[in-house]
């Protein structure tokens, strides 16, 4: 199915299912993020306001980027702030919606939705101040080698959102090529456990 629609019909119970890559990735963008200062976020992928509400506790501005009108409905009810602009776009057309360059970009299990990511990283370098940092949280490539995709139940059955695989190298290629050096390649686990596969890969980038 496709993403828009897929996460539409999603919404409604993305908060409330059991979803083990939505938890463990909220949890290690704050740990990766809380380090850092920042006063301007780019936030693609806002979903359901998940991250979005700690982020503008650290910033005075975020803009928050997602292509699903439902997913956003639930964040404006969730995130009651005047420092965060909503946005409806599809990243991978034109960033109309990219009005000043920020300290921070966000992606949280966005990428693996995009088939072609060579514009994103372009076009993510260009909303970047000098010194800006790209946070990617996304399903690690390991789990997505055993078939393992975003997918939700539904009363017809399970629903399976298209995906593409990306390879660990595609991230830290790209973002050379654009300017962007990797600072910190992460891999997080369930429950911690090192002996299995790991669930989240985060990558946090720098622009020089």
């Amino acid at each position: 199915m496709n993403t828009k629609q897929a996460y539409n019909e999603w919404a409604a119970q993305y908060d409330t299912n059991l979803n083990k890559t939505r938890d463990l990735e909220a949890r290690v963008l704050r740990s990766t993020l809380e380090p850092l200062n920042f006063s301007t976020v780019l936030e693609i992928g806002s979903g359901t306001g998940k991250n979005t509400s700690w982020l503008i506790g650290k910033a005075e501005h975020v803009t928050a980027v997602d292509l699903s009108e439902e997913m956003q409905a639930l964040a404006r009810e969730k995130v009651k702030s005047a420092g965060v602009r909503w946005v409806l776009a599809d990243i991978t057309k034109d960033w109309g919606f990219v009005e000043r360059e920020y300290d921070l970009v966000t992606f949280s299990l966005v990428l693996e939705h995009i088939e072609q990511l060579g514009a994103i990283f372009r076009k993510t370098a260009a909303a970047l101040k000098p010194g800006g940092h790209v946070y990617i949280g996304e399903l690690h490539p390991f789990k997505q080698y055993t078939g393992s995709k975003a997918r939700f139940e539904t009363a017809e059955g399970l629903t399976v959102v298209d995906c593409f695989n990306h390879h660990v190298s595609d991230f830290t290629h790209l973002s050379r090529e654009y300017g962007l050096m990797p600072v910190l390649v992460n891999e997080h686990f369930d429950e911690d456990d090192r002996a299995g596969i790991p669930r989240i890969l985060t990558v946090l980038l720098k622009k020089v």
